[in-house]
């Protein structure tokens, strides 16, 4: 009876997300329901966020060159090799192999990752990556491909693998982030070669093909009760022989040199590449995602800065919880470290 009484309380809740972003199918029993999946909920949602991604990117096209916009409607990615004038990258690699503010880092398998949020008080130490968030490349990339004209969450990020023991790292899996459009975006501060972890992408996943429509549909009816806790959430997987069947060609990695970047959208598959060895990878990152159901482009009222400090705070939060014996934060708080130093 309790039971019974949660879940109709629930109902308007999960009744108003499936309007929103929420994508979970072990939180939310409406959109976890096999039944209606069945019967079409989850391919609506996909169809109707992708149509309104398509009017968004549309109004959008003139913050990126007809050369960037072909790339990315062929292939789900655009790759700007050489992306900085020589001296202003070297100034920016140095700036921030310099800088030892807090960060945090957490263990994912045998994998480390370290994050440097991007407050004001951190960019006023780093000038020359300010320079670069007010790029118009950078800007526009970001904001065609996420189809929203809207501050990405920035990070400088460092992927160390085989740094830890422990299992392999759970991001090396194919996958999608999501059910609609996002942007990621790497500006690559180090050389990434082929067996140190490269960014892994399948060209031409990030289209809406029937295949891949009637794929979403199958893998929502059975993602509640899936294995994979992944899968559960709403980050589905997919297995390398799973993507002939859906007319897609092979992964590709991306294994670039420094000063590349790689702006994606990461609805198409994809992957953190395998590494043979222990291997450091240093790069200016970027995430996009907004609710996939907004008609307009703009009128986003999170700034960058808000964006950073809404990250910190989740962090203290973290802390705090695990301060009062509730949950054990992973995000460990480091100081007097370098993106560039090794585990």
């Amino acid at each position: 009876m309790l039971a019974q009484l949660g879940r109709a309380a629930m109902l308007p809740l999960w009744s108003a997300q499936l309007l929103s972003g929420v994508k979970s199918f072990e939180r939310n029993d409406i959109i976890g329901s096999r039944w209606l999946n069945e019967h079409g909920l989850h391919t609506t949602r996909v169809s109707l966020a992708h149509a309104l991604a398509n009017a968004r990117r549309r109004r959008l096209a003139h913050l990126v060159s007809p050369a960037d916009r072909e790339s990315f409607e062929r292939d789900g990615f655009v790759v700007r090799r050489d992306f900085l004038p020589s001296a202003q990258f070297a100034m920016l690699r140095d700036q921030i192999k310099n800088y030892r503010g807090p960060l945090r880092e957490i263990t994912e398998g045998d994998t480390v990752m370290r994050k440097i949020a991007l407050d004001p008080a951190t960019l006023a130490q780093l000038p020359s990556l300010d320079e670069v968030l007010r790029s118009p490349v950078w800007r526009g990339l970001i904001r065609y491909i996420g189809s929203r004209d809207a501050e990405p969450v920035v990070w400088i990020q460092s992927i160390l693998q085989h740094a830890a023991v422990g299992p392999s790292d759970p991001q090396t899996a194919m996958h999608a982030d999501t059910f609609h459009p996002t942007v990621k975006a790497w500006l690559f501060l180090t050389d990434v070669a082929e067996d140190s972890g490269p960014f892994t992408y399948v060209p031409g996943s990030h289209r809406l093909t029937p295949q891949r429509l009637e794929w979403e549909r199958r893998m929502s009816v059975s993602a509640r009760r899936s294995p994979n806790a992944e899968n559960r959430q709403g980050s589905f997987r997919i297995e390398p022989r799973e993507l002939r069947a859906l007319g897609l060609p092979d992964p590709i990695s991306l294994a670039v040199p420094a000063n590349t970047l790689v702006v994606a959208d990461t609805f198409g598959f994809h992957a953190r590449g395998t590494s043979t060895r222990q291997s450091l990878r240093v790069e200016v990152w970027a995430y996009g995602r907004r609710s996939p159901f907004i008609p307009w482009t703009a009128f986003d009222f999170w700034t960058g800065a808000a964006l950073a400090r809404r990250s910190l705070l989740g962090f203290q939060l973290g802390d705090l919880s695990e301060r009062l014996g509730l949950k054990p934060h992973r995000w460990r708080a480091r100081r007097g470290v370098s993106a560039f130093d090794p585990a």
